[in-house]
């Protein structure tokens, strides 16, 4: 089973395939990146480009499952709608390829990885490491200074994550 996460943001896109065969003991990353859109770019130009590749991350390795993280609210209603919005966009391109949906809020997330809603970045961050076969070439920060890049990324490998242990097949 291929499922592809996501932690939705429409200035950084965490994007993460794992997989896992039966007779594996951890889901292993095939792929993650932090999708950047540029703030000059007018807000609908930073869609079609999420969406693009969104699509072209379906289509190279074509998941099962889109595991996505649900909003949380905040102060600032501007940036929950785009977030709103850029959530449209994946689900959309996710629908269209016919993956499954699942959603799952910070604390679901938390206690999937940690065991503890209320566990902080760091504790997840070092849970995620822990839990899968991550690519040692590719640079994660250390558990004290965790970068926006590699947190977008390793949030989107929770997310997935987070589906596979509610996900049984």
């Amino acid at each position: 089973m291929r499922i592809l996460g996501i932690d939705p943001g429409f200035e950084r896109l965490g994007i993460a395939v794992l997989e896992k065969n039966k007779n594996e003991r951890k889901e292993k990353v095939l792929f993650s990146e932090c999708f950047h859109t540029s703030v000059k770019l007018e807000f609908s130009e930073r869609l079609l480009l999420i969406g693009k590749e969104v699509k072209n991350v379906i289509k190279k390795f074509k998941p099962d499952i889109l595991a996505i993280e649900t909003l949380f609210l905040t102060t600032n209603q501007k940036t929950v709608m785009h977030v709103a919005e850029t959530r449209g966009v994946v689900i959309y391109e996710a629908s269209c390829n016919k993956l499954e949906i699942f959603e799952a809020s910070p604390p679901q997330i938390k206690i999937a990885i940690t065991g503890y809603g209320k566990a902080n970045k760091e504790q997840v961050m070092k849970m995620v490491k822990i839990l899968v076969d991550i690519d040692n070439k590719k640079t994660y920060p250390n558990d004290h200074s965790i970068g926006r890049e590699s947190d977008d990324e390793l949030d989107a490998i929770a997310i997935a994550l987070t589906a596979f242990a509610c996900i049984k097949r």
